[in-house]
């Protein structure tokens, strides 16, 4: 189903044309956490193992609204900013971002709006691609991994095929083929949910909607599935294809009003059907890179008769098995539950998500998802961020937790921000013996600046981990801080290792990015593990 945003248009007015003079460095470092492995992922059965070949379970969550008119990610115009939320989300334990995409964020000249240019300073200016880069990389940093997943082909709505007269299959790939590019060298990004979605139209006989294995090119979304997968795997064959199922396996509907009951076809959730992919599976070109992404939803979005059926819940994990669940059990490939979610207004609706999660199983070998969604405007479920986008909605998030796996450099599935390393195996950082520090002013705005601190460690031994302190006037207070986990106590300033980039050796360099409220102010007293530059 087509989940509709809630929010006002008065957000577009937050946007201001502004430069801002920060560059986006994309990493080719691989990613490293606990949850989602090293280097780029593959399939193994019904796994995803990374390049090691240890197994990986992804436990994310979406973060949309660069499919609709804004974009870019919706909650840019909120009072938290970007970073801050992406901090969340890890701390939380969301080791994966699924971000939902249109063509025409991806059109030269696109622009992204409803931004909050006094929080986030450092997106003004930025195309939706800029913005994703800068996302990407930030997320990168945390260990977490993202899924780039083509949610609509314009931001006017979903579609029930792939393609459309205004946006072609053939523009559909090509897209897909510039995205598989732009992020060649970036394990962060593994992989490509094709299609969100695919969905039926028309009434049987007269099916004009998407199908599986049908046979006709034109509606058969497994050999479009193919076609792109194949194109994308051109470019970049390390990439994860994401494939979703439809509705209707003939993608036509039922004709109801027939009185006749006998030829109607068993259908499931739009994109949350694949009991066809058994009998016709999609075929791609690298081997070990397929993995099915179906959707499942709770009465909060649609009120599904198996709901209503007298064992309810029990009945769940048979519907689970028929539709998808069979694929992972029978080991044909991995399942990733692409989106799920509820408002929980229903008391069938928190049934229904503990008996999910139950049946998804516990720890590294259950079955990968990424939750419907942060946002709290999504109309359908609401979110795991409440209305201000900072809170989180505890009643959801309590119930997802135990099935979660942080990613290095987030907190447990309970935790929040916790400062960074405070010693190493020693119990202190690795003292050096000189360092330099210099300051760059990126942007200035009333009432706060931006700007970047790079501290280059002279000393003879690695810095490990390292540490960099500095002070800063009274008055002036930290806002946001990447590359480092940045916190503030009185006038000073800490800047403490990351767990994915902990040591400092002799002649490298970091530098610390920060927003901060107040008068500029360069940071004074700067300190590498105590030892003053």
């Amino acid at each position: 189903m087509q989940r509709t945003p809630v929010r006002g248009d008065l957000v577009a007015a937050l946007v201001a044309a502004a430069t801002v003079l920060v560059g986006v460095t994309m990493s080719s470092a691989p990613a490293l956490a606990a949850g989602t492995g090293t280097g780029y992922l593959h399939t193994s059965g019904n796994k995803i193992v990374d390049s090691t070949g240890a197994t990986v379970r992804l436990t994310g969550i979406n973060w949309f609204g660069m499919e609709t008119d804004n974009k870019t990610f919706h909650g840019l115009w909120s009072s938290n900013p970007w970073r801050s939320q992406l901090d969340t989300m890890a701390n939380l334990g969301y080791n994966t971002l699924r971000i939902p995409f249109s063509n025409d964020a991806l059109k030269a000249g696109a622009t992204a709006t409803g931004i909050n240019d006094f929080v986030n300073p450092d997106l003004v200016g930025n195309s939706p691609l800029q913005i994703l880069d800068k996302v990407i990389a930030y997320a990168g940093s945390k260990g977490m991994r993202v899924i780039l997943d083509r949610h609509r082909p314009t931001s006017a709505g979903q579609t029930a095929l792939w393609y459309t007269a205004a946006v072609p299959e053939s523009t559909w790939i090509s897209d897909w083929r510039m995205l598989a590019q732009r992020y060649a060298n970036n394990p962060t990004v593994i992989g490509a949910d094709l299609h969100n979605e695919p969905h039926a139209e028309g009434t049987n006989p007269a099916a004009t909607g998407a199908c599986w294995g049908c046979g006709d090119t034109a509606r058969d979304w497994r050999l479009a599935a193919e076609r792109a997968g194949n194109a994308i795997l051109g470019v970049q064959p390390n990439w994860l294809i994401f494939v979703e199922g439809v509705s209707c396996p003939s993608g036509g509907l039922s004709n109801v009003w027939d009185g006749d009951t006998s030829n109607d076809e068993d259908c499931g959730w739009w994109g949350g059907n694949l009991s066809k992919a058994g009998q016709f599976p999609v075929r791609l070109s690298v081997a070990d890179r397929l993995v099915y992404s179906p959707h499942d939803y709770a009465i909060s979005v649609y009120h599904q008769s198996w709901f209503d059926a007298p064992d309810f819940p029990a009945n769940l994990p048979g519907i689970w098995d028929k539709y998808w669940g069979y694929l992972f059990k029978q080991n044909t490939a991995p399942i990733m539950l692409g989106e799920f979610g509820s408002t929980l207004a229903d008391p069938k609706d928190r049934v229904w998500l503990t008996n999910l999660m139950s049946y998804m199983g516990s720890g590294v070998n259950g079955m990968s998802f990424t939750y419907w969604s942060w946002n709290p405007n999504s109309g359908d479920t609401g979110g795991i961020a409440n209305d201000d986008w900072t809170t989180v909605n505890q009643a959801k998030q309590s119930i997802i937790s135990p099935y979660l796996i942080p990613p290095t450099g987030g907190g447990g599935p309970t935790g929040g921000p916790t400062g960074g390393p405070t010693g190493g195996p020693t119990g202190g950082p690795t003292p050096t013996g000189d360092c330099d520090a210099t300051y760059r002013s990126t942007n200035t705005w009333q009432g706060g600046f931006q700007g970047e601190l790079t501290v280059t460690n002279r000393g003879s031994a690695a810095a490990n981990p390292w540490r960099v302190t500095w002070t800063w006037p009274s008055g002036v207070t930290l806002g946001s801080g990447w590359n480092a986990t940045v916190t503030q106590s009185g006038t000073t300033v800490t800047a403490a290792a990351p767990t994915w980039s902990p040591s400092l050796a002799a002649g490298a360099s970091v530098t610390i990015g920060f927003t901060a409220n107040g008068s500029a102010a360069a940071p004074g007293a700067v300190a590498l593990n105590g030892v003053a530059c």
